[in-house]
């Protein structure tokens, strides 16, 4: 994939500078979830039992290129030395005499990157100061790589590099999805707002069989359509924007599958008042809140088949009894598909995770990104500078 893996790497006796993403919630003093921690094990553990030594890059929070104490990584070392199973040296301000003076199989968490501009900057002078710090570079931070920062890109390309565990998995299950998949492909698009993703329906309509649009980007789209949709969320400045990529999905032969019937209230609370309408009956004074079961049927018969599915956003508010209904009863069909061997499965983005999490299915998707942002650019198709940076 025109990238080095660990496995190509001479690590023994070599300092590893690993760009890890370990910004993870603190509420006093503690961290909350440790899962991106745990995620970097497999990295630090392959560094050490080849006779390496690892020096671990991460930001934490957005300091804007100030020292902000209450955003020092020194906070995550507690839970670093229980996940990894070893003691983690913490370096405030790290030079190289530092590093070499440590233990052979030392791990060393250097603070976080974001304490000057220089690392957002992506400025030479800081990617050569971090390369002086080691003599191979890892990045194991795919939720990092669509930014084009000193840590990210540039000391990458300074030192013979490679991509660490996670990333190597986030990368080729990512590729599995869309680079080279299984067909018929269907990603599922849901969320608030056409205008956020766009790039995403433009990309997706050239590579997928079809698209499940769903939450309140589905208004848009039916509205474009003449479809009334009461005070519901929608784009109506859009309609011409959604025509237009109903057009282009027809031409390329992609199926857009929009909700038949929905379900509507017209207060936002859980356990609001609600019915099942036919999709062009929503009363002027009611709100779509989720997608009807006639819906929900033709969504499963659409995931039935299909040998690859990629997920980004919820079908309707899924946070709120009982409007989770759909995308639930979604997902549900996902993992029916996934565990029989039938279907490859990649999901990801904030709300996509959390209701996958929600409703019991963390461990039925072929593969979950929790990169949040780089994710997102990967399925627009961006080039990552981040991954783009390694081989070169």
């Amino acid at each position: 994939m025109g990238w080095n893996t660990l496995d190509d790497m001479d690590l023994a006796g070599k300092v590893v500078l690993t760009r890890v993403d370990i910004n993870v919630p603190v509420e006093d003093g503690k961290v909350t979830d440790a899962t991106r921690i745990e995620r970097i094990k497999p990295t630090i553990d392959t560094i050490l039992a080849a006779g390496g030594k690892a020096v671990m890059l991460a930001h934490f929070g957005r300091p804007k290129g100030q020292y902000v104490p209450e955003m020092s990584l020194r906070v995550t070392v507690p839970t670093l030395e229980k996940v990894l199973g070893r003691p983690v040296t913490f370096i405030e301000k790290p030079d190289r005499a530092a590093i070499d003076a440590a233990p052979s199989d030392a791990v060393i968490l250097i603070e976080n990157t974001r304490f000057t501009s220089m690392e957002t900057d992506n400025d030479p002078k800081m990617a050569g100061f971090l390369a002086s710090l080691g003599d191979i570079y890892c990045n194991d931070a795919f939720s990092a790589a669509h930014r084009a920062h000193a840590s990210t890109e540039g000391v990458a390309k300074l030192l013979p590099n490679c991509a660490g565990r996670l990333m190597a998995e986030e990368l080729g299950a990512l590729e599995k999805a869309l680079g080279t998949p299984e067909r018929p492909v269907v990603a599922v698009v849901g969320g608030a707002k056409v205008s956020t993703k766009l790039d995403l329906l433009g990309n997706l309509i050239s590579k997928v069989d079809a698209i499940i649009i769903g939450g309140g980007m589905a208004n848009t789209f039916l509205a474009a359509q003449g479809v009334d949709v009461g005070k519901s969320l929608c784009e109506h400045d859009l309609a011409d924007t959604a025509r237009d990529i109903m057009a282009k999905a027809e031409a390329a032969g992609c199926q857009i599958v929009l909700p038949v019937d929905i379900v509507v209230a017209a207060e936002f609370k859980a356990n609001a008042a609600n019915e099942v309408l036919p999709v062009d009956a929503c009363p002027a004074d009611k709100m779509i809140f989720d997608v009807g079961p006639q819906s929900s049927k033709n969504i499963a018969a659409v995931i039935q088949s299909a040998k690859t599915l990629i997920m980004n956003g919820p079908l309707g508010v899924f946070e709120l009894e009982p409007f989770q209904k759909g995308t639930f009863e979604l997902l549900d069909e996902i993992a029916r598909q996934t565990n029989a061997g039938d279907l490859i499965s990649v999901g990801g983005g904030g709300d996509t995770v959390a209701a996958i999490n929600m409703s019991g299915h963390g461990e039925d998707f072929t593969y979950i990104s929790t990169a949040g942002g780089a994710f997102l650019e990967w399925m627009e198709g961006k080039t990552l500078p981040g991954v783009a940076a390694l081989g070169g």
